[in-house]
């Protein structure tokens, strides 16, 4: 029963910890009307964004509190007519200047490329930039709120993550370990503190960061040919003497990532085997996970059906604090906790699932996303 017991305490101990990150550190801006009198620039990549990007634009084009607001555009070599749709929207609104972006020369992945190439072209009075994704929806106050909470955290960099939007089971299986992930094994207060990079997270699809700060770590450039683009960004600021912090941004936006499950698994497998570095890593990182959360409700099954109570109450509660750490993490970050959480097992196996699935096809050099290779 040693073994079982160790197990039990480790997830206790684990759910412990993503009570304190949720319940005391966790940023969490106002929602509520706020002002920001900088001068801030919006900027939005698009590549082939032309179904989803009216209500993101739209919601920029509603923000309040920001008078001195702008948004710039970048049309990523769309084929969908992109950019005819931003033109629509925009409606000849002088705040929106609609970009043309080039391709990315060798050693640049799209993404950090059309970021880069947005930052570039921003006002030099700007004193902080807001990187939103097309899938994200903002709320009215958002740019004011966060750019307000990146002042108050004396921080470089602010990762405000999104309510992330689920409408299927596979949305329901996966979307909320991004949160539960970084909330149960990321001590936050360290993280803000400390100036290691490798201590650092970040969400891309809605990123606030003091100009000068980002500029002075080298901006998208000091990441060019870096699938996790946003996280490698965090360090590159830590490595500059900034300091990152993270919020939880579900009253400011919602973000609906992928429609399909295709979209989903492709969406997840271009970029974890980045996520774990080392395929050793990975498989040190995968067996831990799978044992702490996705074995015991197996081993109760097992345990009761083989006449050892014991075992199968332990393990049986093992399981229950598992589900309770993401019951915590959904109620934290605007997730569905019930009944979803109880899922957590197979969760955690899918995402082990998804990580195999992405060193296969990064070895055979088969990772691609919106049309350009990947890894």
């Amino acid at each position: 029963m040693t073994g079982p017991l160790v197990v039990l305490l480790v997830v206790a101990a684990l759910t412990a910890h993503t009570m304190v990150n949720a319940g005391r550190w966790l940023r969490r801006p106002s929602d509520q009307p706020v002002q920001s009198t900088e001068r801030v620039t919006v900027l939005l990549p698009l590549r082939d964004e032309a179904d989803r990007v009216t209500p993101c634009l739209r919601a920029l084009l509603a923000q309040r509190g920001v008078p001195r607001l702008r948004v710039v555009v970048l049309d990523d070599g769309s084929t969908d007519g992109t950019a005819d749709v931003v033109r629509t929207v925009a409606a000849g609104d002088p705040r929106v200047t609609l970009l043309t972006g080039a391709a990315p020369p060798p050693g640049w992945l799209g993404k950090p490329h059309a970021c880069w190439q947005l930052a570039s072209r921003t006002e030099e009075s700007t004193t902080a930039l807001v990187f939103v994704d097309a899938d994200v929806v903002l709320g009215p106050y958002a740019v004011a709120a966060a750019v307000t909470e990146l002042r108050a955290a004396g921080a470089t960099l602010l990762s405000p993550y999104p309510r992330i939007v689920v409408r299927n089971g596979a949305d329901r299986l996966v979307q909320p370990l991004l949160q539960w992930l970084w909330l149960t094994f990321l001590p936050l207060r360290a993280m803000e503190r400390s100036a290691r990079p490798a201590l650092a997270a970040a969400g891309g699809q809605f990123l606030v960061v003091d100009r000068a700060g980002y500029l002075r770590a080298g901006g998208h450039a000091a990441v060019a040919d870096r699938v996790l683009e946003d996280i490698e960004l965090a360090r590159a600021v830590k490595r500059s003497g900034g300091r990152i912090a993270l919020a939880d941004g579900s009253r400011l936006a919602s973000c609906r990532m992928y429609d399909t499950w295709p979209q989903l698994r492709d969406g997840y497998t271009k970029s974890l085997w980045a996520t774990f570095g080392h395929p050793s890593a990975a498989a040190l990182v995968l067996t831990v996970l799978l044992l702490l959360y996705t074995a015991p409700p197996l081993v109760a099954v097992t345990a009761l059906l083989a006449g050892a109570p014991a075992l199968a109450g332990v393990a049986f509660l093992t399981y229950l604090m598992g589900v309770a750490g993401r019951v915590v993490s959904a109620r934290a970050t605007g997730g569905r906790a019930w009944p979803d959480a109880l899922s957590h097992p197979v969760s955690v196996a899918v995402l082990g699932w998804l990580t195999l699935r992405s060193y296969h096809l990064r070895k055979r050099r088969r990772l691609s996303w919106r049309g350009r290779p990947v890894g």
